[in-house]
């Protein structure tokens, strides 16, 4: 029986909810380990290394989730388009919340020698698998049950548990940075990890009470379910994932490199105090929320392509008065371009969910948004920061030589986000294009 105006109207607001709310529990469990990893486990887990050599290790610590998440991405998004979207993000939900909680409950190097970042490597590889299958189902949940031309903004609120994530995180790791230096490296930096325990079974409540998207169930009911979706999203769709992949990376790479990287380079080598860049960050993940909405809604009458260049080309623009800002240590200078870097950076990301969903065929499109976002997070996500530290060691601390880097990462996204948009709208030339319904791509791979 069709679902009344009532009943998908319920339908759409509960999967949006759900798609966010898992979604930013899952990004805040993912990004403790990168606050975590820039502060304390390079002391904690790499005791007998030199000081920027156990921050190397760390951050390649950090690294093993991003190299995770494609086979996450592989395993998860199987099931998601064979069994159903609903069940699959569940079962990623509570996978990323036992690992996050097993990592604050990890004894020291001290207490139990290399067995220590061993474990914390193997979890750190769970919460990878985790949130490898989480965005994308997210994204397809949310977006497949909107309806009335509001795909855009539906997969904006998705986008919008990455900074409700890094809000999160970052209040944790505030009020625990209140204790002295020695509780807080001895066991105030648990106390977040364990909170997450609590934070999941919420999620989970919330998550449980959403129903199966209706274009799954048509699928199902007309037996066009996939027999293994990767090979036929690489099959039918190549050029949207390498384009995918390439529109993805400003999206997954520039968090870390500021709430990471950024991070532990100015607390570190520059000198400025752990709370002070800690609220920085803070302050610019307040303004992504408020601003990925409004972007969303410019979308409507400007074009999703219109905004995401324009909000890339504002931060590239935006690239050298906020490495000075960086080199300079001044709090006021370097809180002023990280908002204004936020700001060109979150027009892009608050599209990216709805670009990539409408990309691809409804059949396949948990494992195309899937693989093409979680092959970048692991090429260049959880690089970023190995890399930026590796310049930033070679070069003897020289700013514009990560800021070259940085640059580059923009202009693979501007070509990635040009492409996904000329090759999922060529094979509808001369035809009205279904908004949400993968109907550009499908057409396009086969022309």
């Amino acid at each position: 029986m069709p679902a009344t105006p009532q009943s998908a109207a319920v339908r759409q607001r509960r999967s949006t909810i759900g798609a966010f709310v898992g979604t930013a529990i899952e990004w805040y469990d993912f990004f403790l380990f990168g606050t975590a990893a820039a502060l304390v486990f390079g002391t904690v887990f790499y005791p007998d290394l030199a000081p920027g050599a156990g921050l190397l290790a760390s951050f390649a610590t950090f690294w093993v989730g991003f190299l995770a998440r494609p086979l996450g991405g592989l395993v998860f998004s199987h099931f998601g388009d064979r069994l159903g979207r609903r069940n699959t993000l569940i079962a990623t939900l509570v996978l990323m919340g036992a690992a996050t909680t097993g990592i604050g409950l990890l004894p020291t190097y001290e207490q139990v020698g290399i067995a220590a970042p061993v474990l914390l490597i193997v979890f750190r590889a769970v919460q990878g698998l985790a949130v490898g299958g989480e965005w994308g189902g997210a994204v397809v949940l949310a977006t497949e049950n909107a309806k009335g031309g509001k795909q855009g903004m539906a997969g904006a609120w998705v986008q919008q548990g990455s900074p409700a994530g890094s809000i999160l995180a970052t209040l944790a790791f505030l009020l625990v940075g209140m204790l002295p230096d020695d509780d807080f490296t001895a066991w105030g930096w648990r106390l977040p990890f364990l909170f997450s325990a609590v934070l999941v079974l919420i999620a989970f409540v919330i998550r449980s009470k959403v129903e199966e998207t209706g274009q799954f169930t048509d699928i199902k009911k007309r037996g066009e379910v996939p027999a293994v979706p990767v090979l036929e999203a690489f099959r039918e769709t190549p050029r949207l994932l390498l384009f995918g992949v390439l529109a993805s990376v400003v999206g997954i790479s520039t968090a870390y490199f500021n709430n990471t990287f950024m991070l532990s380079w100015t607390t570190g080598p520059l000198g400025m105090d752990r709370g002070v860049v800690l609220n920085l960050i803070f302050v610019a993940a307040v303004v992504q929320f408020a601003w990925q909405p409004v972007a969303a809604k410019i979308s409507e009458r400007a074009g999703v392509r219109a905004v995401m260049v324009c909000g890339l080309v504002v931060t590239a623009l935006g690239a050298v008065p906020f490495f000075a800002a960086i080199q300079s240590a001044d709090a006021a200078f370097l809180g002023l371009t990280l908002v204004a870097n936020t700001i060109g950076a979150t027009a892009y990301y608050a599209m990216l969910a709805g670009a990539l969903s409408d990309a691809f065929p409804a059949r396949i499109r948990y494992t195309g948004v899937t693989v093409a976002y979680q092959v970048c997070a692991t090429v260049f996500g959880g690089s970023a920061p190995i890399i930026a530290q590796w310049l930033l060691n070679t070069t003897g601390g020289n700013a514009w030589a990560v800021m070259g880097f940085y640059l580059v990462l923009i202009m693979l996204t501007l070509a990635g986000v040009v492409g996904i948009t000329r090759t999922a709208r060529a094979g509808t030339a001369g035809r009205p294009e279904t908004p949400g319904t993968g109907t550009a791509a499908t057409e396009g791979s086969r022309r």
